[in-house]
């Protein structure tokens, strides 16, 4: 989602492109660049990441309307790498910091481009995720980084090696949804416990759901629940404080996570209360009431899906 109403961003090539799904048509907007990566809503506004150059482009959504591409602010990284940023509420810029070979840590700067925080003690640092109260995590190796109140923290995995690689986060909780992987020598580790990271409390909570997820599993509900898509064929919905499994939900048939990470397995997005499931393998995408666990409606797509987004907007 690229934060209005109307577009989503999709990686290409040639650097992120703009899709107006209302209009079900490409836009002229183009941020050019090799290896576009994360794309983060936050605060009002959006972040681009593109890995190949390490430039960051951050922008009001708002300013998509118009069709020509945003006026905003740009900033480079000292060495391009897989990475991430988010724009702050007052302004501030949390990027990631690394090499092509190495990630370590994040940092904050100000309005004007000045470091005013900056953490290199979370190896392997990817993905983010927003809580409420204004924290901002990025996961490690080894834990999560957490940035909050104008100071970074560390919050320690259970293990030495308890990777929390993708987060979801939620403006109704300040627990934070994260995967949790524990076999560095993996080829493709399927675990079966999640991490809910409480950034309040500063403290890590794994849950086993009794089956194993993958990285497009993760969401979150209208009121904040945990949200795992389980290749067991069920939405796991899970309560941040507790930790407890309140309910699990059936959408579709039991499946395997591909070896492949860009392989093509069933994805959860949610938007409201509604919990949109692709079903590759039939062609299939399922619309389901998370308040009622009822599915709410089936389609059948022309081709097998692999990736899904929406707008983030109501309709």
């Amino acid at each position: 989602p690229a934060g209005d109403h109307d577009h989503v961003v999709v990686s290409t090539d040639k650097g992120f492109l703009f899709l107006n799904a209302s209009k079900q048509a490409f836009t002229d907007i183009v941020y050019e660049g090799a290896k576009p990566g994360h794309v983060v809503r936050h605060a009002g506004k959006t972040a681009l990441f593109t890995d190949g150059t390490g430039k960051v482009e951050v922008f009001d959504p708002a300013d998509l309307a118009g069709g020509e591409r945003p006026k905003g602010r740009t900033h480079t990284v000292a060495v391009p790498h897989h990475g991430v940023a988010v724009g702050l509420a007052g302004g501030e810029l949390l990027t990631t910091v690394g090499t092509e070979e190495k990630r370590t840590g994040a940092l904050v700067l100000d309005r004007n481009d000045k470091e005013i925080a900056r953490a290199e003690n979370c190896p392997g640092v990817h993905g983010e995720a927003a809580a409420r109260g204004g924290a901002v995590a990025v996961g490690c190796e080894d834990g999560v980084l957490v940035y909050k109140d104008g100071a970074f923290t560390k919050i320690d995995a259970p293990d030495a090696y308890g990777r929390i690689g993708n987060q979801a986060g939620s403006p109704h909780s300040p627990v934070l949804l994260g995967d949790y992987k524990t076999d560095p020598e993996a080829e493709r580790e399927r675990p079966t416990r999640v991490s809910l990271i409480d950034t309040g409390k500063n403290r890590i909570r794994l849950v086993e759901l009794g089956t194993s997820y993958s990285f497009r599993s993760l969401a979150r509900g209208p009121h904040g629940e945990a949200l795992v898509l389980g290749t067991d064929g069920r939405i796991h919905v899970v309560d941040p404080v507790s930790g407890k499994v309140a309910k699990r939900i059936p959408v579709v048939g039991a499946w395997h996570e591909p070896l492949d990470w860009q392989g093509a397995r069933p994805t959860l997005f949610v938007r409201g209360r509604t919990a949109y499931v692709s079903e590759p393998g039939k062609k299939a995408l399922h619309a389901i009431d998370l308040t009622t666990g009822k599915k709410v409606a089936s389609v059948s797509l022309p081709r097998s899906t692999n990736e899904l987004s929406g707008v983030a907007g109501d309709h």
